[in-house]
């Protein structure tokens, strides 16, 4: 394994600052006494689709579920620093969780319908927060599904099982359940990586399509992906961002040596 300079990085100020969506500053994340991340600044700019690249183990979904307190959810975990969204530290003890992930949403790496109709999927958590007008249910369900390119396959069989959908079907419909609460932020942890390579097409079309109406941060694995549908990509090394910028700039002139190696496959 080669060895890497970890002081040296490089991480893009963002030309519009009013225009970032959420940020890090300094977040460490530990699970026990093991620093998963060390030390992240990294910003997010609205409307733009942000892909979070590195080697396994290197925190890039450990850093991605802090975004949205997943790793609340895992026992002797420690998240310190910051995570600024509008002006709030969403970090802090006072953050009402259940709201914020409410406005900061999820799809995790394997579709993981709910055991109900498609319907009931898409209004499950709508019915909780309080929505009863049919009318208006009917209309989010549809709006979601056209937003992510699955409605004209569902239209006729929206009270049948999500669990007969295919692979890649169940996947856009975890995409129309998180949208239908109309966060701000989506991330997606390798949403594509068990899917075939036409129904990754179809999730990257859907995602480049969703930008305009949402900020979209993705874990993937797949190089050429991060290429084809990211603005901007961040590598992580080792639980550091060890470089973010353009990402055509990462994958044509970087700018830190691990980083060239990564993307040209030269790495390890």
């Amino acid at each position: 394994m080669k060895e890497y300079n970890l002081a040296d990085r490089h991480i893009i100020e963002l030309k519009k600052p009013e225009e970032i969506i959420i940020e890090t500053k300094d977040l460490h994340v530990f699970y026990g006494k093991n620093e998963a991340i060390k030390g992240v600044d990294l910003p997010f700019e609205k409307n733009k689709i942000t892909a979070l690249i590195g080697p396994s183990g290197c925190g890039k979904s450990t850093y991605l579920r802090s975004l949205n307190r997943m790793n609340d959810e895992i026992p002797n975990t420690t998240v310190t620093g910051e995570i600024i969204y509008k002006n709030v530290d969403v970090n802090s003890k006072e953050v009402d969780v259940y709201e914020m992930r409410k406005r900061i949403g999820m799809v995790f790496q394997r579709p993981n319908p709910f055991s109900k109709s498609i319907y009931e999927n898409i209004t499950f958590a709508l019915k909780r927060h309080g929505e009863k007008d049919k009318k208006k249910l009917d209309e989010i369900v549809e709006t979601s599904l056209k937003q992510a390119a699955l409605w004209d396959q569902v239209k006729d069989s929206l009270h049948q099982s999500a669990h007969a959908l295919s692979g890649g079907q169940q996947q856009r419909l975890c995409i129309a359940r998180a949208i239908a609460m109309k966060p701000d932020i989506l991330l997606l942890d390798e949403p594509a990586s068990a899917l075939d390579p036409i129904s990754t097409s179809t999730v990257e079309e859907t995602l480049i399509n969703l930008k305009k109406d949402y900020s979209i941060i993705i874990v993937t694995h797949n190089m050429q992906q991060a290429a084809r549908i990211s603005d901007y990509t961040a590598f992580f090394y080792l639980g550091y961002a060890i470089e973010y910028d353009d990402t055509r700039k990462i994958f044509t002139r970087p700018k830190i040596k691990a980083t060239e190696d990564y993307v040209s496959g030269h790495f390890g």
